[in-house]
């Protein structure tokens, strides 16, 4: 199993691109792992911790537990915790625009939600918009 080769739990990883529709598929592994599924490229669960989600903002409750933001990605909704607690460069917080997210993974199913590590705004180039499927595709192509 993957999740067996890494070890005692210890600080996340390096962050994983991803989109919602594909975590959305993983499944609890161990020592605090998620597994992505890619039985349908023909490859074994990837093990992960954390990773790196592309989307617009559709909404934020500021607040609660440092806040929340709702993103939706080309392949679904997802929601990310603690986003006034994090690192944001130029402010990112407002419905419309589209940032980066770097996050641990708290849950998959029904929709992924995060705790947010990092957000940066990408709002004014659109290639970052443009490109994100095929970044997020290109990568799983070399992940062993």
């Amino acid at each position: 199993m993957a999740g067996a080769a890494l070890g005692p739990p210890g600080p996340p990883g390096p962050p994983v691109k991803v989109l919602a529709a594909q975590l959305r598929l993983a499944e609890r592994g161990a020592g605090g792992t998620w597994e992505l599924q890619r039985a349908a490229s023909g490859r074994a669960p990837l093990a992960l911790r954390a990773v790196w989600m592309q989307g617009t903002v559709l909404e934020v409750r500021r607040g609660a537990e440092g806040g929340t933001a709702r993103l939706q990605d080309d392949s679904g909704a997802f929601t990310v915790l603690g986003v006034e607690r994090v690192p944001q460069g130029r402010p990112c917080l407002s419905a419309g625009k589209y940032v980066m997210v770097m996050g641990v993974v708290r849950s998959c199913s029904p929709e992924p939600i995060l705790r947010a590590i990092k957000m940066t705004d990408l709002s004014e180039n659109p290639i970052h918009k443009n490109m994100w499927n095929l970044e997020v595709e290109d990568l799983h192509r070399v992940i062993p």
